[in-house]
């Protein structure tokens, strides 16, 4: 049920899947056997989507949000292994959390942002992904205060994760992370993932701009307070 939820929201929103899925699934496996999984799941199942979204998305944005996120994914994974995850948990989320209270207040980035901006949303989107799986909000958050329509919005989001996230399968790899565990768990989620993924994206063409955002709203809110230590307990981690 975890699995096809986050299916559809990744099919309607762009985002979100492993936000909802990453939780639960590292109390149920190893943090590294859950992300591993997921990311091979997402990376492959969501290549449907990639066909239009390459031919909507803001290429001016995405293209060096990109870049800086395959490399800094690397970092991201070096902080966490040596520098205090806890300290660094609760900066991620004290950060995104904010980024959500400035969104809902209504301010939007002015005029069109450059390369160099894009650059650093991408590069903290990277290094938040190394270190807690959380790599969505800074760029959902970047996209949403755009004066973008949603279905730029959503392209851009999904030609992000899938370039950005052959950055991640290569930095899996150099890491060891992929093993036969990893492989079983995502090749028996195929069926119910690309489920959720297809309801998700049919409905998206349903919807109108104010809904999708709530919508990706409620899923940064998710992400930041689903991430937050002092929930460990709750969530098995």
């Amino acid at each position: 049920m975890v699995l096809f939820t986050g299916g559809v929201v990744r099919g309607f929103a762009g985002f979100g899947a492993g936000m909802i899925f990453m939780p639960v699934a590292a109390a149920l496996f190893s943090p590294p056997v859950a992300a591993g999984a997921f990311l091979l799941l997402d990376y492959f199942v969501t290549l449907p989507l990639q066909p239009r979204a390459l031919r909507l998305c803001d290429w001016r944005t995405v293209l060096p949000a990109v870049l800086a996120a395959a490399v800094s994914v690397h970092l991201g994974a070096w902080l966490l292994v040596s520098a205090d995850p806890l300290v660094l948990r609760w900066i991620i989320c004290l950060v995104v959390l904010a980024l959500l209270g400035l969104l809902i207040s209504g301010w939007r980035y002015a005029g069109t942002p450059s390369p160099a901006t894009s650059a650093g949303v991408g590069a903290a989107a990277g290094i938040m992904g190394g270190v807690s799986q959380v790599s969505g909000p800074p760029v959902v958050a970047f996209w949403l205060s755009s004066p973008h329509p949603p279905h730029v919005i959503r392209a851009n989001l999904i030609v992000f994760f899938a370039l950005a996230g052959t950055g991640s399968l290569l930095a899996y790899l150099i890491a060891g992370v992929f093993n036969g565990r990893v492989l079983a768990l995502a090749i028996g989620g195929i069926a119910v993932y690309g489920l959720g993924l297809y309801l998700g994206a049919c409905g998206f063409g349903r919807a109108n701009p104010q809904l999708y955002r709530r919508i990706a709203y409620s899923l940064i809110a998710l992400a930041a307070l689903t991430s937050l230590p002092a929930l460990d307990g709750w969530l098995g981690r």
